[in-house]
C-alpha cells in the first residue's frame, strides 16, 4: 500500500488534469465543415460515424445519397472511411448530424456550370412529366424542360423512360434551379445540315398570332406574320392551316438560342403572291431564292470592298509651351526689341523703389508700351500681355536677368536714358 501511495504522489497527475487535457486536445466541429470518417454501425435508417468527436456522429438515410436511397447498406459499408459534411450541430446529447448528400450536391453544380460554360450536350432520361413540362436528372440534380422546348410530336406523357438530348438554359443554384432544352439540342444537331438562304420543306405544326411554326426534319422554325408576304396580313390563320405543307426558306439561323428563322415572302415572285397563289411561289421557290442568296453576296462583297473611310485627325487647340529654344530665337523680331525687352523688364522690377521719380515716369504716359510699368501692381504683367510671346522665352535668361538685378542703380539710370532718346524721337 504504501508503494502504491508512493507511486500515484509521484506521477501527480489527477482527474481533473486528466478533464483538462482532452479538452484542451478536443477537436471542435461546425456545421459545414468536411471531416473524414470512418462507419462504425449500420442502423435500420442510418449509420454511427467515428470522426474523432467525443461522441459517435449521426447520418440518417435521407443524407446518405443525393439519390433515392433504401438500405444504409446500399450506399455505406462497415469500416468504411470516407468524408462527410457536418449538416447541423450538437444536439443535446452532444451528437454531430453528418451528410453525404451536400457534398454529392456541391459537387453536381460545380460539373453542371462546367457542362454549361463547355456548352455541351448531354443525355438524360425523362422520369416524369407535368403540365409545364417533362423532369430529367443531370448529375443527381432534378432538370426541368418546358414544354415550348421539347420538340417531338409525340405527347408529353409518352416521354417518360425516352432519352433525350439536352443543352443547357439554365443553371442557378442559388435558386436551385436547372434548366434544359431538348429544341436547342436538336437545331444545333440540325443547324450542322443547314444555311441561310436554304429552301427546305416544312409542316404547320402550330398557328399564333405572331406567326406560325414549321416543322422542318424534327425541329420547329418560326415563320413570323412579317415575313408571310410583301401584302399586308391581319392574322396567319388566313393564310395556313394546321398541317399545311409549305416550301419556306431559311433567312436566320441561331444556334445560340435554338431558332430557326423562316420566310416566304422572299420567295414570291410577285408581291402578294403568297396569298393570291400559292403555288407559283412554290413552283419558283428555288430561282427567287438563288436570286436572294446572289444579292446576299453581293452585300456582302460591297461591305468588305468598301474602303476605309480615313480618320480626320482632331485638331488640337494651340495651347502656348513655355520655354522652347526655338521660340527664344524666333519670336523677338528686331534685335533692338530683344534688347529693350529684357531692359525693361529689369526696370519694372526696379521700378516700384524708384516709383518717386514721378517726373521722368510721366511724359512716357504717350507711349503704351512704356506707361503700363508705372502700374503698382501690374509692374510686371501688362508688358507681357501685349508681347506675352516674347515674354515666355525671356524665363532662359532669368538665371542671367537675376544677378543683373544687383547692379539696379546703373540699370535705372540706362532705362532712364532710353526712355528720353525715345520721348525725343
Amino acid at each position: 500500500m504504501v508503494n502504491q501511495n508512493t507511486v500515484a504522489k509521484d506521477v501527480g497527475f489527477t482527474h481533473e488534469d486528466f478533464a483538462a487535457l482532452l479538452d484542451k486536445y478536443d477537436y471542435h466541429f461546425s456545421p459545414g465543415d468536411v471531416v473524414a470518417g470512418t462507419v462504425f454501425s449500420l442502423e435500420p435508417r442510418g449509420a454511427l460515424i467515428d470522426i474523432g468527436a467525443k461522441t459517435a456522429a449521426y447520418i440518417p438515410i435521407q443524407e446518405m445519397s443525393i439519390n433515392r436511397v433504401d438500405a444504409p447498406d446500399e450506399v455505406l459499408q462497415s469500416n468504411e472511411t470516407r468524408e462527410f459534411f457536418i449538416l447541423t450541430d450538437e444536439n443535446e446529447d452532444g451528437q454531430l448530424t453528418l451528410s453525404i448528400r451536400r457534398i454529392e450536391y456541391m459537387r453536381a453544380w460545380e460539373r453542371v456550370r462546367q457542362l454549361q460554360t463547355e456548352d455541351a450536350t448531354v443525355r438524360s432520361q425523362v422520369f416524369a412529366t407535368n403540365r409545364g413540362g417533362a423532369l430529367v436528372r443531370i448529375e443527381g440534380l432534378r432538370g426541368f424542360i418546358p414544354g415550348s422546348h421539347i420538340s417531338t410530336r409525340k405527347p408529353k406523357e409518352e416521354l417518360v423512360g425516352e432519352e433525350l438530348p439536352l443543352k443547357f438554359l439554365e443553371v442557378d443554384e442559388d435558386r436551385n434551379r436547372l434548366v434544359l432544352s431538348h429544341r436547342r439540342a436538336l437545331v444545333e444537331r440540325k443547324m450542322n445540315r443547314l444555311e441561310v438562304g436554304e429552301v427546305v420543306i416544312g409542316t404547320v405544326r402550330g398557328i399564333k398570332p405572331y406567326g406560325a411554326f414549321i416543322d422542318i426534319g424534327g425541329v420547329s422554325g418560326l415563320l413570323h406574320i412579317s415575313e408571310i408576304s410583301h401584302d399586308h396580313i391581319d392574322t396567319p390563320h388566313s393564310v395556313f392551316n394546321v398541317n399545311d405543307e409549305l416550301k419556306v426558306m431559311i433567312i436566320d439561323l441561331d444556334a445560340e438560342r435554338g431558332r430557326i428563322s423562316l420566310s416566304t415572302k422572299q420567295l414570291e415572285p410577285e408581291p402578294g403572291d403568297m396569298v393570291k397563289n400559292r403555288q407559283s411561289v412554290f413552283d419558283r421557290a428555288e430561282e427567287m431564292a438563288q436570286k436572294f442568296r446572289e444579292q446576299m453576296r453581293a452585300k456582302q462583297q460591297g461591305q468588305q470592298e468598301q474602303p476605309a473611310v480615313p480618320v480626320t485627325p482632331v485638331e488640337q487647340p494651340i495651347v502656348e509651351q513655355p520655354v522652347t529654344e526655338e521660340a527664344a530665337v524666333q519670336e523677338p523680331v528686331t534685335e533692338e526689341a530683344a534688347v529693350q525687352e529684357p531692359v525693361v523688364t529689369e526696370e519694372a522690377a526696379v521700378q516700384e523703389p524708384v516709383a518717386e521719380e514721378a517726373a521722368v515716369q510721366e511724359p512716357v504716359a504717350e507711349e503704351a508700351a512704356v506707361q503700363e510699368p508705372v502700374a503698382e501692381e501690374a509692374a510686371v504683367q501688362e508688358p507681357v500681355t501685349e508681347e506675352a510671346a516674347v515674354q515666355e522665352p525671356v524665363t532662359e535668361e532669368a538665371a542671367v536677368q537675376e544677378p543683373v538685378a544687383e547692379e539696379a542703380p546703373e540699370e535705372t539710370s540706362v532705362a532712364q536714358e532710353e526712355v528720353s532718346a525715345v520721348t525725343e524721337e
